[in-house]
């Protein structure tokens, strides 16, 4: 049972790669990215349990907080780059 949950999440990962390669817009991509960490934590949960490996569980809370604060800073440094280029658009138009 195990097992048929770590391929479908191995293969819930791939739908998500693809999906980050492909796109089609900027936050797809965060997204897809931040559901393939959030799947890289579930797999290392589901390995520490098959394994006997209680210290994977550490490992699967610290990748969380690296991939939840990563994401956020992602986001932000798209946003400030739409803001920029928008208030550059409205100068040129003005000057």
């Amino acid at each position: 049972m195990y097992y048929a949950v770590a391929a479908a999440t191995l293969v819930t990962m791939a739908l998500a790669l693809i999906r980050a390669l492909r796109g089609p817009t900027v936050y797809d991509r965060v997204l897809s990215v931040n559901m393939f960490g959030t799947k890289t934590v579930l797999l290392l949960s589901v390995i520490a349990f098959l394994g006997g490996r209680p210290d994977f569980l550490d490992l699967a809370l610290a990748y969380a907080l690296i991939n939840f604060i990563g994401v956020l800073a992602v986001l932000e440094f798209f946003k400030s780059r739409a803001a920029r280029r928008s208030a550059e658009r409205s100068r040129g138009e003005a000057g």
